[in-house]
C-alpha cells in the first residue's frame, strides 16, 4: 500500500514540476515561430500564465509535502503548517483569478480595432486551463487519471472533493 502510494505520489509530483518546466519554452516557442499572435505583448498573455505557473507550483509543493512525509515518516497527512500556508494562497488566487479578467479587458481596449485574435484565444485557453486546476486543487477533482479514480467516479456518480479541500476540512475540525 505505501509504495503504491508513494508511487502515485511521485507521479503527481513529477507531472505538476514537469508542466511548470515545460510550459515556459513551449510559450517561447509559440511566441517565436508564430510572431502574428503577439502573445508576449499581451497583458493578459502575462497574468494568466503566471497564474496557471503559480497554481501549477502550489500543486508541486503539495505532492512534494505528502511524498516526503510519507517516505521519511511513513505518514502522508500534510503538515498543518503547510494546509494554512495552501489555504492563504487559495485567497490569492481568488483575487488573481477575476484580475485576470480585468487584465483581458484592458487588452482587447488597448489593442481594439487590430486585436490580436489568436493570441487573445490561446491566452483565454490558458486562463481556463487555470481555472480548471485551481477548482481541481482546492474544491473539486477534476482529473481522473488511473483505474480507481474512474471506477469509483462511476460507480459513486459524484465528484470527490480534492485533496486539498479535505486537507482544509481536517484543519477546521481541528480549529473548532
Amino acid at each position: 500500500m505505501k509504495k503504491t502510494l508513494e508511487k502515485r505520489l511521485a507521479h503527481l509530483y513529477s507531472g505538476e514540476l514537469f508542466s511548470i518546466i515545460t510550459f515556459v519554452p513551449v510559450s517561447y516557442f509559440l511566441n517565436y515561430a508564430f510572431p502574428n499572435l503577439q502573445l508576449y505583448t499581451l497583458y493578459s498573455f502575462w497574468v494568466s500564465f503566471i497564474l496557471l505557473e503559480f497554481l501549477l507550483l502550489q500543486a508541486t509543493i503539495y505532492w512534494y509535502v505528502k511524498l516526503k512525509r510519507l517516505r521519511n515518516e511513513n505518514n502522508p497527512i500534510t503538515p498543518i503548517k503547510v494546509i494554512r500556508q495552501l489555504h492563504c494562497l487559495k485567497t490569492v488566487n481568488k483575487v488573481m483569478i477575476p484580475t485576470t479578467i480585468v487584465v483581458f479587458v484592458f487588452d482587447v481596449i488597448k489593442w481594439y480595432p487590430s486585436l490580436p485574435l489568436g493570441g487573445l484565444t490561446i491566452t483565454f485557453f490558458i486562463y481556463i486551463f487555470a481555472g480548471l486546476e485551481f477548482i481541481n486543487y482546492f474544491y473539486i477533482q477534476l482529473s481522473y487519471d488511473n483505474v480507481s479514480d474512474v471506477k469509483n467516479l462511476l460507480r459513486s456518480r459524484k465528484l470527490k472533493n480534492s485533496c486539498m479541500n479535505k486537507d482544509f476540512k481536517r484543519i477546521l475540525k481541528l480549529e473548532l
